[in-house]
């Protein structure tokens, strides 16, 4: 299914978009790449979700993975707030 690929490629484009923000001008732009960002944990948590339901994942790595998605996003959240706040 390519789902391998399509993990890898967001995994990339997580910390890639908040280097590329972080190099921008301003903060809105930041903001911008911090949110494309978020969009490919998203992206990620749903495509660990089908792969669960597809049984490539166990439920123990899924609940493991998912946690790690989950403090990303908050840690994203946080860097998005401290940029709206500038």
């Amino acid at each position: 299914y390519g789902m391998v690929q399509q993990l890898r490629r967001a995994g990339v484009s997580v910390p890639s978009n908040i280097a590329e923000g972080c190099g921008r001008r301003t903060s809105a732009d930041t903001i911008q790449f911090l949110y494309i960002s978020r969009g490919s944990l998203y992206e990620i948590e749903t495509q660990l979700y089908l792969a669960n339901d597809l049984n490539y994942l166990d439920d123990k790595a899924l609940v493991d993975v998912i946690e790690r998605v989950k403090e990303c996003k908050k840690l994203l959240n946080g860097f998005i707030n401290y940029y709206s706040s500038k």
